[in-house]
């Protein structure tokens, strides 16, 4: 008898949850389902500059507490419709973390913090989080790292990130084209813009690939291409920050050579504020200054923020303080409002 050659370093396989069954538990209805187009709608129109607002995803580098997201939208909702005439405002909610070589992976991987591993316990709490959200009518935006767990939540969100590790991701671009939501694409962390310029062109066109069905069934997926991406530059380490108009007006350059819109978001967060919250104000000064101007590419910006300024260890001993990010540092909240109103300024006066 032969010795096995498959799956030699597999200790366990479990059962995963069908995105059908899971949306049948947690069911969205034709009030929810109107919401998020509206939203998504919304979005488009100001990525094609229809729509004069500026675009702000904002919100917590990553979400590990449900109860502290919740409370943190309750806020964000409450500022976002007082500044609604000149920001569209976008909670970021993201559930998965890529990892340089190994940490937490996010909710939806570990929901419990504890390296027990519960997926499908995550992928409910992440649908229950994006349901919360939408029943309080404040469009979500998320990062899709793995390409399978969208199935279980993507008609919750308004608007997805290709991050800068996958944006030279074939298997990314190919899911990106296929999705229904505009999708922003990140300069790469060393700071090339090309890669993530291949990265949108290659999402508008239409792509063959296996995924899992609504019933949890494999199958090849084809797409008709996703004419909503756009760039999310966020600074790199080689390249430095790249929100100056200088390096807007390079990126727009880009753009055009591939025949692409003009059309860009600026993260005041990771290398543009060489990962220090404090100085994302900063960032936001300047790109305040260059949409006061007047016919700026400016899109929209992404902001790291939570209830709480700063992170913390998930292993803290003295446990977890309530609203503080375990990944990167944020902003807190009230120095976030401040930051917004200042966007909303630069509107007014545009």
């Amino acid at each position: 008898m032969s010795e096995r050659t498959d799956n030699l370093n597999i200790i366990q396989v479990r059962p995963l949850i069908s995105p059908a069954v899971l949306a049948e538990e947690l069911p969205t209805t034709s009030q929810d389902d109107d919401f998020i187009r509206r939203s998504r709608s919304a979005v488009r129109q100001i990525l094609s500059n229809e729509d004069p607002r500026l675009l702000v995803v904002v919100g917590p580098c990553s979400i590990h507490d449900p109860a502290a997201a919740i409370e943190y939208a309750e806020k964000l909702k409450r500022v976002s419709q007082r500044l609604d005439d000149r920001l569209s405002v976008v909670m970021r909610v993201y559930f998965e973390k890529p990892r340089t070589v190994i940490g937490w992976k996010g909710l939806i991987n570990d929901p419990d913090l504890n390296r027990s591993y519960r997926i499908n316990h995550g992928l409910r709490l992440a649908r229950t989080v994006l349901l919360d959200i939408c029943k309080l009518r404040l469009p979500a935006a998320t990062e899709f790292l793995d390409t399978t767990f969208g199935q279980f939540y993507t008609d919750l969100v308004t608007w997805g990130a290709i991050g800068a590790r996958t944006a030279e991701s074939q298997v990314h671009r190919e899911l990106a084209s296929g999705m229904s939501m505009p999708v922003g694409i990140k300069n790469r962390t060393d700071g090339n813009l090309q890669v993530a310029v291949d990265a949108i062109l290659a999402a508008r066109n239409r792509h063959f690939f296996p995924s899992l069905t609504k019933d949890g069934a494999p199958a090849v997926f084809e797409t008709r291409g996703n004419a909503d991406g756009h760039l999310v530059l966020r600074g790199g380490s080689d390249t430095g920050p790249n929100y100056s108009q200088e390096s807007i007006a390079k990126a727009v350059a880009l753009l055009a050579a591939a025949g692409l819109p003009p059309a860009i978001m600026v993260d005041l967060s990771h290398g543009n504020s060489d990962k220090q919250p404090r100085r994302q104000p900063d960032v936001a000064q300047s790109v305040a200054e260059q949409l006061a101007q007047g016919n700026s590419p400016i899109r929209g910006v992404m902001i790291e923020s939570h209830l709480v300024a700063g992170r913390q260890d998930i292993d803290a001993p003295t446990g977890l303080t309530y609203g503080q990010s375990i990944t990167d540092a944020c902003l807190s909240f009230d120095e976030t409002v401040p930051v917004l109103e200042l966007l909303a300024d630069s509107i007014r006066l545009r």
